[in-house]
Parts: C-alpha cells; sequence; structure tokens
C-alpha cells in the first residue's frame, strides 16, 4: 500500500535558544514507493539521486543568515540545535536522526541563505527507507498528485542574449589584458505560468530525465545539479569537479566524436584545470592524504557533456569540520566563479547586471555527525508563486567565443525548462 505523509506543525523554532531542545525519532519503515511521490505541495525539501537521498517538509527548526558570515553562523547555530536535541535513532545511516538542509547566497552582499530542519524527513539508502519526526509531527496518506503548469510563457531575464554575448565579450578582453584567468558569468530566464507552479511536477521530471544528477529543492530553489562540491561520509571528503562544455546533439555517432573533441580541446582543459586546482587547494588543509585525477573523463548528460574529475581525499579533522564548513571553504570554486576568485568575482558583480541569489550557491544537507553532501545549485531555478527564474552559467577563458557560449548557456537552461512543460 503506498504511504505518503503530510506536514503537521508545531511550532517554528528558529533560535534553538529560545525553546526547549528538540525530540527526534529515527525508524526503519518498509515503504518501497517513489520518495518524490510522498511530498506534500507545501515546506518540502528535497536531495535525491536514483531514488535515494532524503526529502523532507515542515519546519521544525531555521535559521536565515546573511553576509559573508552565513556559514560560520549557520554551522553554529546547527551545533547549538545538535548540543540540545534528544534523538533516538534506529537507523544509524548518513541521513538519518536529526538532520538539516541548506542553500546559501553565492555572494557575500546581500548572501541571504537559509537553513533548515524538517518536521518530516524520508531517507532512502542502499535498500532501506526510514522515517525521521521531530516533536509531536506525525504522517498521513498524501491526497493529490501534482499537476502541470498551464501556459507557460519564456521571456528574457536581466539581459538578452545580444546584450550577454557583449558581457562575454568584454569578460574575454579582460581575460586576455592579463586581469585574471577566468570568469564564470551567468544568465537568467524567466518562465511564467497561468497559475501558482507546484515544485513537485519540475522535480518528478528532473529525477527522471537527469538520473545521474542530484535533484534538490530548498526554499523554493530547485533543480538538478551533476556538481557535488563536497561530501563528508565517515572521514572521507569528495567532491567532483566540472569544467568544459559541449552541446549534445541527439546523434550517438555525432556526439561520441565531440566527446573526443572535448576530451582534446586545450580551452576546455584549461578552464578545466582552474576549476580542479581551486578545489584541490581548499581541501588540502583539512585532509592527511588526496587523490587528484590528472586526466578528467567526459561526463555524458542527457544535454551536454562535461569534462569531470572527482578529487578524494581523508580528512584528518573529521570531528571540528563539518561537510558545511568544507563546502564554505571549497565556495566559490573557480568552476563556479573564476580565477583568481577575488578578482573574477568582483567582476561578475561588475558586469552581469543581476543579484545571482543562491544560483551556484552551496545546497544539500547535513546530520547531527556533521557527515553531508552538498552539491552546486547549478541546472537550478527559483520559484515564486508562478513565477520561476531560470539559471544558467558558462566558465570564460581568454579563448571563449560569445556565440558559442551564448549556445551553452541555453542548452544548459534546457533541463528546468522542459521540466516546466507538459510533453
Amino acid at each position: 500500500m503506498a504511504v505518503g505523509y503530510r506536514r503537521v506543525r508545531f511550532g517554528t523554532v528558529t533560535s534553538p535558544a529560545a525553546s526547549p531542545g528538540l525530540s527526534v525519532r529515527t525508524t526503519e519503515i518498509g515503504v518501497d514507493d517513489p520518495l518524490l511521490s510522498m511530498l506534500p505541495r507545501d515546506e518540502a525539501v528535497t536531495w535525491l539521486r536514483r531514488d535515494e537521498g532524503l526529502v523532507g517538509w515542515g519546519v521544525a527548526a531555521e535559521i536565515r543568515p546573511k553576509g559573508n558570515t552565513r556559514f560560520s553562523d549557520a554551522d553554529k547555530w546547527w551545533t547549538e540545535t545538535v548540543a540540545r536535541a534528544e534523538i533516538h535513532d534506529d537507523v544509524n545511516e548518513p541521513g538519518s536522526g536529526l538532520v538539516c538542509f541548506g542553500s546559501f547566497a553565492f555572494a557575500d552582499d546581500p548572501g541571504d541563505s537559509v537553513l533548515t530542519v524538517p518536521q518530516v524527513v524520508v531517507g532512502r539508502r542502499a535498500g532501506r527507507t526510514w522515517l525521521t519526526l521531530v516533536g509531536d509531527a506525525t504522517y498521513d496518506p498524501v491526497e493529490g498528485a501534482a499537476e502541470a503548469p498551464g501556459d507557460v510563457v519564456f521571456s528574457d531575464g536581466a539581459m538578452d542574449g545580444e546584450r550577454w554575448m557583449a558581457v562575454v565579450a568584454e569578460a574575454v578582453r579582460r581575460i586576455t589584458a592579463g586581469a585574471l584567468g577566468k570568469v564564470v558569468l551567468a544568465r537568467d530566464l524567466v518562465a511564467t505560468a497561468a497559475s501558482r507552479i507546484d515544485v513537485r511536477w519540475p522535480l518528478t521530471r528532473l529525477a527522471s530525465s537527469y538520473p545521474m544528477c542530484w535533484t534538490f529543492h530548498v526554499d523554493g530553489l530547485f533543480g538538478a545539479t551533476p556538481e557535488m562540491l563536497v561530501r563528508r561520509e565517515r572521514g572521507l571528503v569528495t567532491s567532483r569537479v566540472l569544467a568544459g562544455t559541449i552541446r549534445r546533439t541527439g546523434d550517438d555517432a555525432r556526439d561520441l566524436a565531440l566527446a573526443a573533441t572535448l576530451a582534446r580541446s586545450s580551452k576546455d582543459h584549461e578552464e578545466h584545470e582552474y576549476a580542479v586546482r581551486s578545489v584541490a587547494d581548499a581541501l588540502e588543509p583539512h585532509c592527511s592524504s588526496m587523490i587528484v585525477p590528472e586526466t578528467p573523463f567526459v561526463l555524458h548528460l542527457p544535454n551536454v557533456m562535461h569534462l569531470a574529475s572527482d578529487v578524494a581525499g581523508v580528512v584528518h579533522d573529521a570531528h571540528t569540520v563539518s561537510s558545511l564548513q568544507l563546502a564554505a571553504s571549497l565556495h566559490p570554486s573557480a568552476a563556479v566563479g573564476g580565477t583568481p576568485t577575488s578578482r573574477a568575482v568582483a567582476l561578475i558583480s561588475e558586469i552581469e547586471g543581476m543579484d545571482r541569489g543562491r544560483y551556484a550557491g552551496p545546497v544539500g544537507w547535513m546530520d547531527t555527525t556533521g557527515d553531508g553532501e552538498w552539491g552546486i545549485a547549478l541546472r537550478s531555478a527559483e520559484i515564486s508563486g508562478n513565477t520561476v527564474r531560470l539559471f544558467a552559467g558558462c566558465g570564460i577563458v581568454a579563448d571563449s567565443d560569445p556565440e558559442a557560449e551564448l549556445a551553452e548557456s541555453q542548452a544548459k537552461l534546457v533541463p528546468v525548462r522542459d521540466s516546466l512543460t507538459t510533453g
């Protein structure tokens, strides 16, 4: 029998010091329904890949940190929340017991972010499914599946394609002049529907169409990211780095030839090397040993192909540095900002012409041990009522061509754009 759950309010705790500690109970349940089918419409959070991961809803506690201390403020709040909680965990898997979900702004200013503790969480890992309830939350069957958005119309965001190509050309000029090595520029697209959009619709389509990606939703930010900023699990830390992209054609033979072209491209290898080095340099102070691949592989996704590298290490301070702290040390990597970081981020602020919000910032979850997974909010969108703002970004280096970068950005908008349609 299908089992679903609905949110039950028992109050929102915004500071652990303002109320008694949270009471948490995790038990294994015999449910094999798709995790997304259990979500109610409101206050849902999601982190899934191939129907494993976590879904949740309701708000038991949360913090909305701002500015350049957003990561440290959130991590401190989580440590205090865990210390005050009474936790009974019969599962003892990463993601069981008390967990939080977070989404963090790309830039320090204004830097609006969120870390939230759901009232109800359903997790799945290696064939085991569990239920976590906080306080007096209960569960009941969900009524009503997600409905497709109606009459979706797309329009330009901060700038149209011509203006964005001019910005790319300016970035190339700055790079050629020696100001920096790489800058990642984003563009946005706005989708407007006839009525309020149910986020479960695009989430379900993204999870089905992009099973190699992590499908996420936290506080209105949703998408499917192929890039794992950092995973920390029982002392092992890993990061999947993507940089260097080519668009797929849909013809298998042609795409294999394009993959070979990507693997030989000096321009894309230069972009990728910047990204890998920035991740390795950020992780090295926390690791007793590391593996940094010398040569990337080609990651095939339905819409694009990327050069990819998996960086791994053993954390020597696992008891003192959380996965969120590791994510903070990595952000912004060269894959989402550029290099040198400070110059690239300054140029983004100067010429990009929009507030990225939480696009390209860390998004993911963390448990009481500090283990967790934080992806980069790429191929993402912000949903509000009947409006969705879609984002895509491209790494610009000295050899970048504005028309080719525009085509790449359009390819990267495809996942979320298609998820909002009914075709």
